[in-house]
């Protein structure tokens, strides 16, 4: 049976921030979300079918060596949940090398996702906003699937890290952290939260692409503020 191909932008193979230990990042092409603060646009798009199953579980095997402190290989960017079929398919390859597998995602793909997760050890999942009204000004998108997905991930019991990018003026206020706090009661196995400072290092791709910048006249997020929500949010997550 002939395999399906995947779209991908990029291979990183040498990762430390996408999950436990030194990970293989693969960032696939394709996204529904117009996030304002979103640093690759240039992955929005799913262009060509660039490669096939083997050859990608062939590059990340051939690595396996190098993935110690519980590493592995993370799929991310864009949106991998919109490729469904092909991580499934890679998936069952690496599962048989007892590779760990994660799974860097916004929750918005096309279904599928009770499928998908029976292959992931762990799930990065990106907290856009806690509010209907703030999701869509953020994303363009309605709430509706990442609930879907959440329901899916819940049945899954898997282990899940939350990432919540921080932006001054939207969310970095104590009013936000309560919220976060009671949102996340929603979601099982929380494992770690991070919170990400925003910045606008991706304002030149969005220039190069001839796409308006949405956030040009918002500062980066000052890190030292960024912190103590985060110790805030800490003190107040895990007392509740």
């Amino acid at each position: 049976m002939k395999r399906c191909r995947g779209s991908i932008d990029s291979v990183e193979s040498m990762g430390l921030l996408d999950g436990p230990g030194i990970r293989n990042v693969v960032f696939l092409n394709g996204c529904k979300l117009r996030c304002k603060y979103c640093h690759n646009p240039e992955m929005w798009l799913k262009k060509d079918n660039n490669i096939s199953v083997e050859e990608l579980t062939q590059k990340i095997i051939r690595n396996k060596p190098y993935f110690t402190n519980g590493g592995g290989v993370t799929f991310s960017g864009g949106e991998p949940l919109l490729q469904s079929e092909f991580i499934i398919e890679c998936c069952k390859i690496l599962k048989k090398e007892n590779i760990n597998i994660a799974l860097d995602t916004a929750g918005v793909g096309n279904g599928n996702y009770d499928e998908i997760l029976k292959y992931v050890d762990l799930v990065l999942l990106d907290i856009k906003h806690t509010d209907e009204k703030e999701y869509k000004e953020i994303t363009g998108k309605e709430m509706k699937e990442i609930e879907n997905f959440i329901f899916s991930l819940n049945k899954s019991n898997k282990k899940v890290w939350i990432r919540q990018v921080i932006i001054p003026g939207i969310n970095d206020n104590e009013k936000y952290i309560d919220k976060l706090i009671n949102y996340l009661k929603h979601i099982k196995n929380i494992e770690k939260v991070t919170f990400l400072p925003f910045h606008r290092l991706g304002r030149e791709k969005y220039i190069k692409l001839n796409i308006p910048y949405p956030y040009e006249n918002k500062q980066d997020m000052d890190k030292e503020k960024c912190e103590r929500l985060y110790e805030l949010f800490l003190k107040r997550f895990f007392n509740n």
